[in-house]
């Protein structure tokens, strides 16, 4: 510029002036007056509260949501898979107790044991049917479950129609061979095709229920910890509120604020109960209660197929070392004790069982009782796995004196005492197992069940409270402030 020539402004400085007096004139408006300091932290407070609320609002449905799915689809999925399992051995077993207990074409029958057999046969199909039905329901959506219950569906009209053909040549006089060479087939397609697939289904809806429990209790941390900042967010902006008019207006407490901010803590204790609650109540269902149904479910099918093997040890003369192998290999999976044979594992047993009961940390078995045992949490669950291994022991004991009578050549004498239901036999023996198995599953799914109802009520009950105090805050913080604002009109 040369001297004397007036001075102009370039673009640049003409922007950098706008700027300042845009901020100056946002300044003014937001901050710099008194009006304008109380609005902004009106407005502040407001949006923190709208933001808590809707977060716990957004929470419930999610973790009611996640309750929905697991007592009305995860957990049902597993139980029905579980029941198909154990039905599918059920039905098994009782053709194998049909043709033992038949005789030649109704001659010879042990007419009770063929008679219960009858009925649990027909007990056994028609669970299978809905189980069937019901997982195909549950299993929509699900590509790979969708084939192996198509799979099993095929498979299992195939293995009734076998299972048909040999009570047919069973009827017939001298068909008891053409009867167990149908048996023989049937059996090995459960064995093959059957109880693996219904065993995928267990595992897979198990993991998908995992997968959904380790999802839920992530997502009830993150919002347990959002509510926590948003909630000393707000606290701090209604403190730093009550502190301005305390210092700009000489008033010591501002009663509107003050129950806006009592409003406020006792919101977000609600609210953070909640979630912390329901993390705990998801836990209690999944981990200290269903773990236990899934394993005790699992024992209870190992232990129907186990007395299946018994069934076949007597009927098939040319499998009996392999159904005796395999009543072993059943036995280990209930109660693992390492290297047992079938003329070791009552002694070892009766010793781990006293070792365990002069010292309950002293575990020295495997297997779906060491899961349950593992996992003791409610009160009577103990006594009743207790009451469980001891009638399995005597179960054993009943198996080791069905070998002997049929080494001893009395093979009328073995088929009775495993097929018999009067006190002391083999099958009432089972019985008593199976109902103390029942007991201990019978508290876990009571406590799974109080559990989801738990997580619902703390939903149902509290939330409401909390988002609505939290709308209640934001109403007394308006007529809080109403008087001072009015005053610089």
């Amino acid at each position: 510029m040369r001297a004397g020539e007036p001075r102009t402004d370039g673009p640049g400085r003409r922007l950098r002036r706008q700027a300042v007096a845009a901020r100056a004139a946002l300044r003014r408006r937001y901050w710099a007056t008194v009006p304008a300091r109380l609005r902004l932290l009106r407005a502040a407070t407001v949006l923190l509260a709208a933001a808590l609320a809707v977060l716990l609002l957004i929470a419930g449905i999610a973790t009611n949501g996640t309750w929905d799915a697991v007592s009305r689809r995860d957990a049902p999925r597993i139980t029905s898979a579980a029941d198909l399992n154990l039905a599918l051995n059920d039905m098994d077993a009782q053709a194998a107790n049909i043709l033992l207990s038949s005789g030649d074409a109704g001659e010879g029958r042990l007419q009770t044991p063929y008679r219960k057999a009858v009925g649990f046969y027909g007990d056994a199909r028609r669970e299978i049917g809905h189980d069937l039905r019901a997982l195909a329901v549950a299993a929509e959506g699900d590509r790979a479950d969708e084939k192996t219950v198509e799979s099993l569906t095929d498979d299992f009209a195939e293995y009734q129609e076998l299972i048909g053909r040999a009570l047919e040549n069973d009827g017939r006089r001298g068909g008891k061979q053409a009867a167990l060479a149908d048996y023989r087939t049937a059996t090995d397609l459960l064995a093959s095709r059957l109880l693996p697939a219904s065993r995928t289904l267990v595992s897979s809806n198990d993991r998908a229920f995992d997968t959904e429990y380790a999802a839920a209790r992530s997502t009830l941390s993150t919002q347990l910890a959002v509510v926590l900042v948003l909630g000393l967010l707000l606290l701090a902006v209604l403190g730093t509120l009550q502190w301005y008019l305390t210092r700009r207006f000489r008033r010591i407490v501002n009663p509107g604020l003050l129950a806006a901010t009592a409003c406020t803590l006792i919101a977000v204790g609600l609210g953070g109960q909640v979630l912390s609650a329901s993390a705990e109540h998801l836990r209690g269902a999944r981990r200290d209660a269903f773990d236990s149904v899934v394993a005790l479910s699992r024992a209870r099918a190992i232990a129907y197929d186990a007395n299946a093997d018994e069934s076949r040890y007597l009927l098939d003369p040319e499998r009996r070392d392999r159904y005796e192998a395999s009543f072993l290999a059943k036995s280990q999976q209930l109660y693992g004790l390492e290297g047992a044979t079938l003329s070791t594992y009552d002694a070892e047993l009766a010793t781990s069982w006293e070792a365990y009961r002069t010292d309950h940390r002293d575990l020295r078995f495997t297997g779906e009782f060491r899961r349950e045992f593992d996992n003791i949490t409610f009160t009577g669950e103990r006594a009743a796995a207790e009451k469980t291994v001891e009638a399995y022991a005597v179960y054993q004991r009943d198996d080791r004196k069905i070998r002997a009578l049929l080494a001893e050549g009395k093979e009328r004498e073995a088929v009775e005492f495993c097929m018999g239901w009067e006190p002391g036999t083999s099958n009432a023996h089972f019985g008593k197992w199976m109902a103390a198995l029942d007991e201990v599953t019978g508290i876990n799914r009571a406590h799974y069940t109080s559990s989801v109802a738990a997580g619902r009520s703390e939903l149902n009950g509290r939330l409401p409270w909390a988002c609505g105090l939290l709308l209640l805050a934001i109403g007394l913080t308006g007529l809080g402030l109403r008087p001072r604002l009015a005053e610089f009109r």
